[in-house]
């Protein structure tokens, strides 16, 4: 299995309506991208200082069906409507896991 995680830290006049506006885009995703096999998104608890405002974790089984999914129509297209302009910050990383 592989594992996409996204970080984002997001622009200070990204509001709470966004980010839930975010939250509710990124949810659909699982539903139009059949290689994702399991999704899990959400904003930081702000426990810590220093953390990023809000993860995206996708597993997938092969890391074609990842490549498949980071330049399907539909993601690309939230991207462009939901994240790009709002992030100050983006960090992300691919790794192999045994599922």
């Amino acid at each position: 299995m592989y594992r996409h995680v996204a970080m984002f830290r997001f622009n200070d006049e990204v509001d709470e309506a966004e980010v839930l506006s975010i939250g509710a885009a990124l949810s659909t995703l699982p539903g139009e991208i059949e290689q994702i096999k399991d999704y899990r998104h959400g904003p930081d608890l702000a426990i810590n200082d220093g953390n990023f405002d809000y993860v995206v974790v996708a597993d997938f089984e092969t890391v074609e069906d990842y490549i498949t999914y980071r330049d399907h129509p539909t993601h690309q297209d939230l991207i462009k409507q939901h994240i790009a302009g709002r992030v100050a910050d983006r960090a992300a990383v691919q790794y192999q896991f045994d599922g």
